[in-house]
This record gives C-alpha cells, structure tokens and sequence, in this order.
C-alpha cells in the first residue's frame, strides 16, 4: 500500500492492490463497518483488497471491521477520471 495525494482534489489517497491486481485508490483514513452483502449502500476496500458492500458506523461494538472508503465515493472531481467506455 503507498500513500500519495489526489492529482484533482489534492486529498490524501492509499492504493490497495485488489485480488485481481489491480490498484485502487482509497481515502487515507481508515472507517468502521458493518458488512450488508445484500443491503449495503456504500462500499469499503478491505487491507487485503476486497470490495465490501457495508454501511459505515461509529460503534465499535457493531462493527465488522476496519477499511478504507474508495476515493471515487468523496472525490468531487472523480467523473474527470472515469475511463472511456465506463458505465457512470
């Protein structure tokens, strides 16, 4: 994992590696969650790379565990990025 700066907001930024290898930017702080497979409307990128449909909580005793918020979720500059071709 390698920290470095947001070319279009400046925010701090994490790259995780997922599964597959491919490398994927992550807000620098860490969050709590609640993992919801089936009902979950926000996602979290574990340490290990996985996506995890989850809702974000301040409870440590309801939480699942701890990840990292994709950056395209707070970035208000992250259509700029989108490649060519992608469903928005």
């Amino acid at each position: 994992m390698r920290q470095t700066v947001c070319k279009a907001c400046g925010a701090a930024i994490v790259w995780i590696k997922t599964p597959a290898g491919k490398a994927l930017p992550c807000d620098a702080g860490q969050r709590y969650y609640v993992e919801k497979p089936l009902t979950g409307t926000k996602k979290i990128v574990t340490k290990n790379g996985e996506v995890i449909a989850c809702e974000y909580t301040d409870d440590l005793q309801k939480a699942n565990g701890v990840g990292y918020v994709p950056h395209w979720a707070t970035c208000p500059q992250a259509d700029n990025f989108k490649r060519k071709g992608e469903k928005t």
